[in-house]
C-alpha cells in the first residue's frame, strides 16, 4: 500500500520535473538495468567505469539519489568524496620544486648570520649576489639562524651597543638676581648619566668651548659620538678641536661603509658607490663598525 502510494505521489509529480532532470533520472535507470543484466550470482558487480559513470552523474543531478536502487545513496556520496580527494592529492602533487642549494652556501649563510645579527634576510642576500651566488631571498631565510626580534637595527640597539662612548653637551642660560646672564656649560655620559663636566661664564665663545671640551676629556679618554644641538656658538674651532681628538672618527667610517659596501633593497641589493660582482676567489671577511658588521670579499 505504501509503495502504490509512493508510486502515484512520483507520477504525480513527475509533470513539474525538468526535462533535463527526467533525462537524467532515465539515464541512471537504465544503466542500472545494464548492470543487473551483468549480474551472474549474489550482488551486482560494479566496474570502475560504473562507479565513475554514477559519481559524473551525482555531481551534475544530485537528485539521481531518489532512484538509485542497487547502491545505496550514501555509498555513491562517500565515492564522489573519495574522487574529490584523489584528485585534488595530484593536483597539488610535488612538481619536483626548487633544487637544494650546496651546503656550503647554507654554511656561509649561517655564518653570515651568526657573524652579523643585526641583519635580515635582504642585507644577507644583498652580500651574496656581490659575491656571485644566485640564490633567492627566501632560502637565505630558510636556513639562516633563527632569533627572536626584529633583524634590522632601530635607534635603541644604536643606543644600547654605543652609550658607554656618547656624551653630550649643552648651553644653559641663567639670569641672576642682577638681572644679568651667565652661561652654563654641561657635558654629560649617556650611559651613567655622568656629569664629566660644568663651567659657567659671561661670555661664552667657541674658543671657550674647545677649551672646555679639552679639559673635559683626556686625549685617550674622548668619547666617540658627542651630541650638541645647532647654536651658532659651536663654530669651525669646536669642530677641528672635535675632529683632533678623533670624536667623529666612527661617524667617517660608516658613511664610507653606508655608500662603499653597504647593500640597499631600493637599489637591488647594490651599494649607492655601485659594487662589482665577484664570482671567482675563496670568500674572506673582516669585521667592521667595531664588529657591528662584516665586509666580505673574495680574494
Amino acid at each position: 500500500m505504501i509503495g502504490l502510494l509512493c508510486f502515484i505521489l512520483a507520477v504525480l509529480a513527475s509533470p513539474f520535473k525538468s526535462k533535463t532532470r527526467l533525462e537524467a533520472e532515465n539515464a541512471a535507470l537504465r544503466h542500472q538495468l545494464i548492470v543487473l543484466r551483468r549480474k551472474v550470482k549474489g550482488r551486482a558487480h560494479l566496474t570502475n567505469n560504473d562507479r565513475w559513470f554514477f559519481i559524473l552523474m551525482y555531481r551534475w543531478f544530485p537528485s539521481i539519489l531518489e532512484v538509485l536502487v542497487i547502491i545505496r545513496p550514501e555509498t555513491l556520496v562517500h565515492w564522489h568524496r573519495a574522487g574529490f580527494r584523489r584528485y585534488w592529492r595530484w593536483k597539488s602533487r610535488s612538481q619536483g620544486g626548487r633544487p637544494q642549494i650546496e651546503t656550503d652556501l647554507r654554511a656561509l649563510i649561517r655564518r653570515m648570520s651568526v657573524e652579523n645579527p643585526l641583519w635580515g634576510a635582504p642585507r644577507i642576500h644583498g652580500e651574496l649576489l656581490k659575491l656571485g651566488f644566485e640564490v633567492a631571498q627566501s632560502s637565505v631565510a630558510k636556513y639562516m639562524v633563527k632569533r627572536r626580534g626584529p633583524p634590522s637595527q632601530e635607534w635603541r640597539t644604536f643606543l644600547r651597543n654605543h652609550a658607554p662612548d656618547i656624551a653630550a653637551m649643552d648651553l644653559l642660560v641663567i639670569p641672576t638676581i642682577g638681572f644679568d646672564l651667565l652661561y652654563a656649560f654641561v657635558i654629560v655620559r649617556l650611559d651613567r648619566r655622568e656629569l664629566v663636566w660644568i663651567n659657567v661664564t659671561t661670555n661664552p665663545t667657541a674658543e671657550w668651548i674647545a677649551r672646555q671640551i679639552t679639559e673635559a676629556f683626556p686625549w685617550d679618554d674622548a668619547p666617540q659620538y658627542l651630541i650638541r644641538d645647532r647654536d651658532r656658538i659651536y663654530g669651525a674651532v669646536v669642530t677641528r678641536r672635535l675632529r683632533a681628538m678623533g670624536i667623529r672618527r666612527i661617524l667617517r667610517s660608516y658613511a664610507c661603509y653606508y655608500n662603499d659596501v653597504r647593500t640597499h633593497r631600493s637599489l637591488d641589493k647594490d651599494a649607492p658607490v655601485s659594487r662589482p660582482v665577484q664570482r671567482t676567489g675563496i670568500i674572506s671577511s673582516h669585521p667592521i663598525l667595531g664588529g657591528l658588521h662584516h665586509h666580505y670579499v673574495r680574494v
